[in-house]
């Protein structure tokens, strides 16, 4: 119990700090949000000057208050849930762009991740089991020559050859834009179909990492002397393999995997923007691209929360997945 009060204290201590660059960093950054929100309106026709200090007090940039109070009134926000006023989809608030864009990362993300987990780790522990065979040697050339492309390579290879050329998937939105959203039959499986190669490219290009990761780890776990125990009691090999050995080495992974789903709310940035899905990394594309420090703040920090919290709920999880941890702690 004392460890988890300890590692929840730095996590609380990580996510204040994260609170605190966000407060900071929009009035640190040049420009001002509410001078060009008040120059397009102006382009539209006349506005009082009166209109500048409202968008001022909108976006939370009044300067006519100290710094601390500023601070205290964004802290207040946060605890309500308001995170400001998105200066590119103005009047619109950053909650309500966060929340349209999230589900098409949570969706595609979730599943491709989840998916390259599951099936690195477990060729990793099959290729290990396996070392020093041919197919060994041949599944980790595979794997590293895939590890090696750069990532935005392998996602414009994709929608050039597999989308463009051949024609088999479209390369570009998340839906056929005839259709209206909503929960119909023809709008999910436009999406899916529309999804399919965002997906492929995101489960291709990590993968290799996952299972070279998995396969390291394995190779070292499998000179222990429990697994060695285990074999010379006459243990059936899948058991020795899964729950004596894989139980041990998939412990480095967890964390990474914990990473890589707090990533899945920031969405995959360069994918979205190859493939032009409307996700969370595309609409972050979008904030910087437009200087919306808002909206740009608002998903940095709902991916630092994600982050942190997926990382305490890997620490508890080692607990369950290693006794010595328990020990430790019980110590």
């Amino acid at each position: 119990m004392r460890h988890v009060l300890r590692r929840l204290s730095i996590y609380l201590l990580a996510i204040w700090a994260a609170i605190t660059l966000n407060f900071f960093l929009p009035r640190l950054a040049p420009g001002n949000p509410a001078e060009a929100v008040f120059a397009r309106l102006a382009t539209h026709g006349s506005v009082s000057p009166g209109t500048l200090h409202a968008l001022e007090a909108e976006f939370g940039l009044d300067t006519t208050d100290p710094i601390w109070v500023q601070y205290v009134k964004y802290l207040n926000n946060l605890v309500h849930g308001n995170l400001g006023v998105s200066t590119y989809y103005f009047p619109y608030s950053v909650s309500d762009i966060i929340s349209q864009n999230i589900r098409w990362s949570l969706i595609l993300l979730t599943v491709s991740v989840f998916l390259s987990f599951s099936l690195g780790s477990l060729i990793g522990v099959f290729v290990a089991w396996k070392r020093g065979t041919a197919l060994d040697t041949i599944i980790s050339m595979v794997m590293t020559f895939f590890y090696s492309i750069l990532f935005p390579w392998l996602a414009l290879l994709a929608a050039y050859f597999l989308g463009f050329k051949l024609g088999w998937f479209p390369f570009a939105d998340g839906y056929d834009t005839r259709l209206t959203p909503g929960w119909s039959w023809d709008f999910i499986s436009s999406a899916v179909y529309h999804a399919i190669l965002p997906a492929l490219t995101i489960v291709v290009s990590t993968i290799a990492g996952w299972m070279l990761t998995m396969r390291n780890s394995m190779i070292t776990t499998l000179s222990e002397d429990y697994v060695l125990m285990a074999r010379a009691k006459g243990l059936a090999p899948w058991r020795v393999m899964f729950t004596y050995a894989a139980r041990n080495a998939i412990l480095p992974s967890v964390t990474g995997f914990a990473i890589a789903l707090g990533s899945v709310v920031g969405g995959a940035l360069l994918v979205e923007i190859v493939f032009s899905y409307p996700g969370i990394g595309y609409s972050l594309f979008e904030a910087i691209q437009s200087q919306d420090y808002a909206l740009a703040d608002g998903i940095l920090l709902l991916v630092i929360f994600a982050t942190v919290f997926l990382n305490f709920i890997a620490d508890l999880l080692y607990a369950v997945l290693d006794p010595r941890v328990r020990q430790e702690r019980g110590a």
